[in-house]
């Protein structure tokens, strides 16, 4: 069975297909983070995390279970005896911003310029994000979880904390690794 998938997995490198596409997030542990659309502030955060996310074309529902948990479990501050890694965002009473990044999926095949083929195209994106968003924070503190305008040209600053930036990705969910 193994040696199969792993066949499949090199014809379909070959062919430049991925074969799990996957959803993404990149999560950085900010001090405080915030997001503005045409000189207009739109979300802010204090102590929290900001999130980008990233939505390929073939996500379903248990991709992104999977990330909303690890967002939410995710220990990535101090205890109160300083021992690293101890706590995660509710333990800190932190917030979280979440911004949906297509630009996560680029592909720059024989180009310098990216194609964004792989991501999941808009009003389905659209509709995929809001209910991420909705079951985030359904599960956390809906006044603690923000997140900027979809499909807009956005404004993200951040001040890092640390900094403390990890990549995830719903492989992990599967127990398939890169």
């Amino acid at each position: 069975y193994s040696v199969r998938l792993v066949a499949i997995i090199r014809v379909c490198s070959r062919l430049r297909i991925d074969f799990f596409d996957v959803m993404r997030a990149i999560i950085q542990r900010v001090k405080q983070a915030s997001v503005t659309v045409n000189g207009t502030a739109v979300s802010s955060i204090e102590c929290g995390i900001c999130v980008l996310v990233g939505i390929a074309a073939t996500d379903t529902a248990t991709d992104a279970e999977y990330i909303k948990k690890r967002i939410l479990g995710m220990k990535l501050w101090p205890n109160d005896d300083g021992k690293p890694w101890k706590k995660n965002v509710a333990d800190i009473g932190g917030s979280i911003l979440s911004v949906s990044q297509f630009t996560l999926y680029a592909t720059l095949k024989n180009s310098t310029m990216p194609t964004f083929h792989k991501s999941m195209r808009g009003e389905d994106a659209q509709q995929f994000y809001n209910k991420f968003l909705q079951d985030l924070s359904a599960e956390y503190d809906d006044s603690r979880v923000k997140d900027g305008v979809f499909g807009a040209m956005m404004d993200v600053n951040i001040v890092n904390d640390g900094p403390v930036t990890i990549i995830i990705d719903s492989n992990s969910s599967t127990g398939v690794s890169e």
